[in-house]
């Protein structure tokens, strides 16, 4: 059952936001959509923009948008750049508010009611919400045991600076005119976090729902060492280049503070869920050295397929 949404008697419209490339697992996402349980009053609508060079993916989501009645709006938004994909969804949007949710994700069916819900109860221009990886039996003990893969919004100093798209909720009158995803950062990932940075710079109130679950399976590439600890590294790069605070103090303290991690981490070896946790940490804060002192560095992980 819906938690109940206060309206001002109008149409609250959303439009859901959802960007993909060559990912079959986009069917699924949109019957998780269709499975939503509004609350009275609330009108959904699903913007699917296509990233892929061809409009490969027209054939699958106009069909299920057939097969589970949603109303859909395809648009073609060819690069292989996610952020021009993001951006394509914010010119086609017309709604009330926003959602955005990634193209391997399933939201629960009282996902968009606990955002909505919580917007209106926080006064929030923006909610976040958690993406729950699930993990496939055999994978390794030292990742689920940390959920590494999962990705759940947090506070800094109590305060919510960003968060990623790929569970999130704005209201659109609050996104300032020309404010857009960079393209520059569309294919090396952090587009999403730079743009939530500086939407909370222009005065946004942004909260978190922690109840306003999605859920993203576990890929087999992505239960490695190397793949975590590349990521943990461009998200401390993308840290440091959006942050806004200051680069030379901020390489010092994430220098000393990869030392630490690093410190904690050696005498662990034996405890490899422990060790993996201060290991992966001390990467990230490498990775904010890194952004720090050079910070247009850029690596290509998206749009490779």
């Amino acid at each position: 059952m819906s938690a109940a949404l206060p309206l001002h008697r109008h149409i609250v419209a959303v439009d859901v936001c959802l960007c993909t490339f060559r990912r079959p697992q986009v069917v699924q996402t949109l019957a998780s959509l269709a499975r939503q349980d509004l609350p009275p009053g609330v009108r959904m609508r699903v913007i699917v923009a296509d990233n892929d060079d061809h409009p490969t993916a027209w054939d699958v989501v106009t069909q299920a948008a057939i097969v589970h009645d949603l109303s859909m709006t395809y648009v073609h938004a060819p690069a292989r750049n996610i952020s021009v994909a993001r951006n394509a969804c914010l010119d086609a949007a017309r709604a009330d508010w926003l959602a955005f949710i990634d193209d391997d994700e399933q939201a629960a069916p009282d996902w968009l009611a606990q955002l909505l819900t919580c917007a209106t109860a926080e006064g929030a221009d923006a909610v976040f919400g958690p993406s729950i990886a699930i993990y496939p039996p055999g994978a390794p003990h030292w990742i689920s045991r940390n959920d590494f893969l999962s990705n759940r919004p947090h506070r800094r100093d109590g305060r919510v600076e960003t968060g990623h798209s790929c569970n999130a909720l704005i209201r659109r009158a609050a996104i300032p005119e020309g404010l857009r995803f960079r393209p520059d950062l569309g294919q090396s990932g952090g587009e999403d976090t730079e743009f939530f940075y500086r939407l909370g710079r222009s005065g946004a109130r942004m909260v978190i729902c922690d109840t306003a679950e999605v859920t993203e399976p576990a890929t087999p590439h992505r239960l490695r060492a190397g793949w975590l600890a590349e990521r943990r590294l461009a998200e401390g790069r993308h840290y440091a280049t959006s942050s806004g605070r200051g680069r030379v103090m901020l390489a010092a303290t994430a220098l000393a503070k990869t030392a630490l991690c690093l410190c904690v981490a050696l005498p662990l070896a034996l405890h490899p869920p422990m060790a993996a946790r201060w290991a992966l940490r001390g990467v990230f804060h490498l990775g904010v050295a890194a952004g720090a002192i050079a910070p247009h560095h850029r690596r290509r992980a998206y749009g490779v397929t």
